[in-house]
């Protein structure tokens, strides 16, 4: 797989002294703190991911039987969980993989296999096919499980999903889950609609809003406190925290995520065009800048124009293969702007031609939003804002309900 190196955003420490010149507060960034004449800026340290904090966790795994649910994120350092925890001498019995695999190389959606991994000779179980969760004769010879995944924050996203189903596995056969965290890349905020407990599924498992706010850890923590586990069960859980990581910041992944989410601008514009799926409007998939962009073979939407073809080993088949598409080109939004938002999907059913074709897979595009409302809203013509009004008190009552849970401010 390629590798794409991005670096956290951190900020390092700087020193300015005024000498008889007036500085722009506009200049300074958020963190500085001014003391008579001097300006300092804190030094961010390094984020530290839960993998990477051997003395808070190792000694609970030496000498046990372990089971990893893991995939191309799970890295320490330039090092995969795997290969470290075997070079301290940790006994691995078995790897879950969920969706896309244990590489991190196969299309959405598409059936996981069950293998042997070429490198470690240890099986690799897939979580993404016939079975969801691990099965209990597949726990019999297991101590404890260790989920390390890098989710991106949304909830359609199944990672979540599959932690969810591990969480169900401990429960039923007694095992302990460690969750070693990441930071969420889209965890700078909430929006959404909340899902309605008619529209569970693998992509909606539990009742947060599309853009939830919380690492996996800090969501694992309110699946447990809010019952949502089969009969209000309770884990027994650890979560072995994030260090200097807070949700105000910006986290640049090291490794995409899944095949479609090569980079941040995609992660940021995920949970907005993630609704287009259920419609026969192209994301890009099938091109070099997927969840970037928007896309029909008509050029009433835009000038900007694009051909989704197939891509080894990242996309099949993907909507409007070899089909010029017209649309916009959003890869130089701004990070820190790039939120969720009703607009692109508003704007484009307002210019097609044929509306009643727009939502191609209507069940579908209810279950991403977790409602049957939201569609409805927008063939009847109502703003963004409007739409949001209708949603903000279940919002309200979630992010207060967040505050229980979380780990880092």
């Amino acid at each position: 797989m390629k590798k794409i190196s991005f670096l956290p955003i951190i900020i390092f420490l700087t020193t300015i002294i005024s000498c008889n010149t007036t500085t722009s507060s506009n200049n300074l960034q958020n963190d500085t703190i001014k003391k008579d004449s001097i300006i300092v800026q804190e030094k961010i340290e390094p984020i530290i991911v839960g993998a990477e904090q051997f003395d808070l966790y190792l000694d609970e795994i030496k000498d046990k039987n372990i089971a990893l649910v893991v995939n191309q994120t799970s890295m320490v350092g330039n090092t995969h969980l795997v290969d470290t925890l075997l070079s301290m001498g940790i006994n691995i019995k078995k790897i879950f993989a969920p969706e896309h695999g244990f590489r991190g190389n196969i299309d959405r959606g598409k059936h996981v296999d069950s293998n042997i991994d070429e490198k470690t000779g240890i099986p690799i179980i897939s979580m993404f096919g016939q079975n969801r969760r691990p099965q209990n004769e597949q726990l019999t010879d297991v101590d404890i499980i260790i989920f390390d995944i890098q989710d991106v924050g949304a909830r359609f996203y199944t990672y979540i999903s599959s932690m969810h189903e591990v969480m169900e596995a401990c429960v039923e056969n007694d095992k302990k889950l460690i969750v070693l965290d990441r930071p969420n890349p889209t965890g700078d905020y909430v929006d959404g609609p909340v899902r309605e407990d008619s529209y569970k599924s693998f992509v909606g498992m539990h009742s947060i809003p599309i853009v939830h706010g919380l690492t996996v850890g800090e969501l694992a923590k309110m699946i447990n406190g809010e019952g949502w586990l089969t009969n209000n069960s309770v884990c027994n859980l650890t979560v072995v925290p994030v260090k200097n990581y807070t949700h105000q910041m910006l986290y640049s992944l090291p490794i995409k995520p899944s095949p479609n989410l090569p980079n941040d601008v995609s992660i940021r514009l995920y949970p907005s065009l993630c609704f287009f799926e259920a419609t026969n409007f192209s994301i890009g998939r099938g091109t070099e800048f997927p969840f970037q962009v928007i896309g029909y073979p008509d050029s009433i939407y835009g000038s900007f124009n694009f051909i989704p073809q197939d891509i080894e080993g990242v996309q099949t088949n993907p909507i409007q293969e070899g089909k010029m598409c017209f649309g916009i080109d959003l890869r130089n939004q701004p990070l820190k702007e790039t939120k969720f938002t009703l607009k692109y999907v508003i704007e484009f059913y307002n210019k097609s031609k044929e509306k009643e074709d727009f939502f191609a897979r209507s069940n579908w595009f209810n279950l991403l939003a977790g409602n049957s409302t939201l569609q409805e809203q927008i063939k009847q013509g109502l703003s963004e804002e409007e739409i949001r009004n209708s949603w903000k008190s279940d919002l309200d009552n979630y992010k207060q309900m967040r505050e229980k849970y979380l780990i880092y401010k």
